[in-house]
């Protein structure tokens, strides 16, 4: 049920990933790094695309 769960949200988490690390280097480029975790865009942007992914396997599941 799991990895049914994975593949089914593994869309949202990508496009917030992305979504983000586009964003934040369009931001650090602008010079301001505030809010960045180790300074790291890339980082940050795996945060975001995790904490996207976990959401949204918790909208599907809750939807079952």
């Amino acid at each position: 049920m799991l990895s049914y769960l994975l593949v089914k949200s593994a869309g949202a988490g990508i496009g917030v990933f992305l979504g983000s690390l586009i964003g934040l280097s369009i931001r650090k480029r602008g010079g301001k790094t505030e809010g960045l975790l180790k300074g790291s865009v890339f980082l940050t942007s795996l945060l975001a695309g995790l904490l996207g992914l976990s959401v949204m396997m918790l909208v599907t599941y809750m939807g079952m």
